[in-house]
C-alpha cells in the first residue's frame, strides 16, 4: 500500500491545493528563491517566469481538481472505496503503480499537473527535475501540508540516459521527438509510456470577428500575449495565425495592429537581453527576405526597430512556420479548409489553437487538425487545471481499474 492510499481523496487534494495556493504568494519564500534559478535556466524575464508561476499554480484549486476526477472518473469516491456504475457494476480505482514524471528542458512547471493528478490518485511519484528544483521545492511545501507526501513525491535530478526508469510502472516524458524513444527504451517492458513531444499552437480569426475595431483590438493585443511568452518555446506557444478574407477589417490592416499590440507586449514581457546568435542571423535573414518579396508584390512584413519581433504576411506557402522568438506568420485564408490544407501540408497537429468567431463549421474544423484544446486568444499560455493534453485527460492514465460484475 503507497503512503497516500490510506487518505481520503479529498483530504490529498486539499493539502495540493493549500500547497499550490502558498506558492501564488509572490513573497513566498520558496518561490523567492526558486525564480532567479528559473530565469537562469531558460533566458527568461522576470516578468515572463511570475506570470508563468501564477497561471500554473492558481489554476490548481480544490474544486478545480475534484472537478476534473469527477469529470473523468465519475466521481473522486471511485478512488476510495467501491462504488456502483450503471450497467458496470462496482467499480474501484487504485493507483496505477510507481510514477515517474521526466520534465522538459524548456516549459516552466511542465511537470506539475501530471505530478498532482497523480498523486490524486494515489500513486508514488518521482520527479526527474531540471536544473531550477521548481519540482523539489514544491514537494517540500506538499509535506509540510501533509507528512504523508514526503514519502510519496520525490524530485531527482534529470541527466538523460544515465537513468534507468525500469522500476516504474508509468512514465510521462516530454521532450524533443527525438529524445522520447530513447526516454522510452529506458522503460520496463509492460510500462505505461505516455510521450509529449514537440508541438506548437495556432490562431484562427474568422471573418465575423473583425466586424468592429474594439474586436480586432482585444485579439491582436491577446494574441501579441501569445506570441512573446516564453520566446515561443512552449507547446501553447503561438506560430502562425490565420485570418478569413473579406471581413471588415482586411487582414493587411489586422497584421499591422498585431504589430502595434506586439511593441505594447514588449513593454510587459521584455525579451531575453541577449538572443543566441544563430536565432539572430535566421530573424534578420528572414527580415531581408520579407523586405525583398514585398518589394516585389508578395506579401508583406512589420518589424520593430529594435528587432525584436516580426510579423510576416502571406509569406510563401510551402514554407513551415519559422518557429523563432517573437516572430509570426499571418496567413490570409478563404475558410478552415485552407487552414487545414497549411498545417496538413507542413505535419503540424497543433496542440492547442486560439480561436475567434462563432460559426458552427468552426469547432469541428479546428478539432479536425488535431487540435486538444480550443480557447480564446490571450489564454493559449494559461490552461486550465483539468484541461486535455496532448489529446489525453488529466489523472485516467494513473488509475488501475477493477470491477465487480456481480
Amino acid at each position: 500500500m503507497t503512503p497516500l492510499e490510506r487518505l481520503p481523496v479529498a483530504q490529498i487534494v486539499r493539502s495540493i491545493a493549500d500547497a499550490c495556493a502558498r506558492w501564488c504568494d509572490p513573497d513566498f519564500p520558496p518561490r523567492v528563491r526558486v525564480a532567479p534559478a528559473i530565469r537562469e535556466r531558460t533566458g527568461y524575464g522576470a516578468q515572463a517566469v511570475e506570470y508563468a508561476l501564477d497561471a500554473l499554480f492558481s489554476s490548481f484549486t480544490a474544486e478545480a481538481i475534484l472537478a476534473t476526477i469527477g469529470d473523468e472518473l465519475g466521481t473522486p469516491d471511485a478512488l476510495d472505496r467501491w462504488v456502483l456504475r450503471d450497467v458496470r457494476g462496482w467499480v474501484r480505482g487504485f493507483p496505477a503503480g510507481r510514477v515517474c514524471i521526466v520534465a522538459s528542458r524548456t516549459t516552466i512547471g511542465v511537470a506539475l499537473p501530471p505530478a498532482i493528478f497523480a498523486l490524486c490518485a494515489k500513486c508514488d511519484v518521482t520527479v526527474k527535475d531540471r536544473e531550477d528544483g521548481l519540482m523539489r521545492a514544491f514537494f517540500e511545501t506538499l509535506a509540510e501540508e501533509r507528512d504523508a507526501f514526503a514519502a510519496a513525491a520525490r524530485a531527482l535530478p534529470w541527466r538523460g540516459g544515465e537513468h534507468d526508469l525500469t522500476p516504474y510502472d508509468v512514465v510521462v516524458a516530454f521532450g524533443r521527438d527525438a529524445t522520447l524513444p530513447e526516454i522510452r527504451s529506458a522503460c520496463a517492458p509492460g510500462a505505461r509510456f505516455i510521450g509529449f513531444g514537440s508541438k506548437a499552437s495556432i490562431g484562427y480569426v474568422a471573418r465575423e470577428a473583425l466586424e468592429s475595431s474594439a474586436e480586432a483590438s482585444a485579439i491582436v493585443e491577446g494574441a501579441a500575449r501569445d506570441l512573446v511568452l516564453y520566446e515561443g518555446e512552449g507547446c501553447l506557444s503561438l506560430h502562425v495565425l490565420f485570418v478569413e478574407r473579406n471581413g471588415a477589417i482586411a487582414p493587411e490592416t489586422f497584421a499591422s495592429m498585431l504589430h502595434g499590440a506586439l511593441d505594447r507586449a514588449h513593454l510587459e514581457f521584455p525579451p531575453p537581453a541577449g538572443r543566441d546568435a544563430a536565432v539572430e542571423a535566421r530573424f534578420v535573414q528572414e527580415r531581408e527576405l520579407a523586405r525583398l518579396r514585398a518589394a516585389h508584390g508578395r506579401g508583406a512584413f512589420h518589424a520593430d526597430l529594435g528587432g525584436r519581433h516580426l510579423v510576416l504576411l502571406d509569406p510563401p506557402a510551402e514554407r513551415p512556420p519559422l518557429f523563432l522568438p517573437r516572430v509570426i506568420d499571418v496567413r490570409t485564408v478563404a475558410a478552415p479548409e485552407d487552414a487545414a490544407t497549411y498545417l496538413a501540408r507542413h505535419h503540424i497537429v497543433p496542440e492547442a489553437v486560439a480561436l475567434a468567431g462563432d460559426r458552427p463549421d468552426l469547432r469541428d474544423a479546428m478539432a479536425a487538425c488535431g487540435a486538444a484544446r480550443i480557447t480564446a486568444f490571450g489564454r493559449l499560455q494559461r490552461p486550465p487545471a483539468g484541461t486535455v493534453h496532448g489529446g489525453l485527460r488529466r489523472i485516467e492514465p494513473f488509475v488501475r481499474w477493477s470491477a465487480d460484475e456481480r
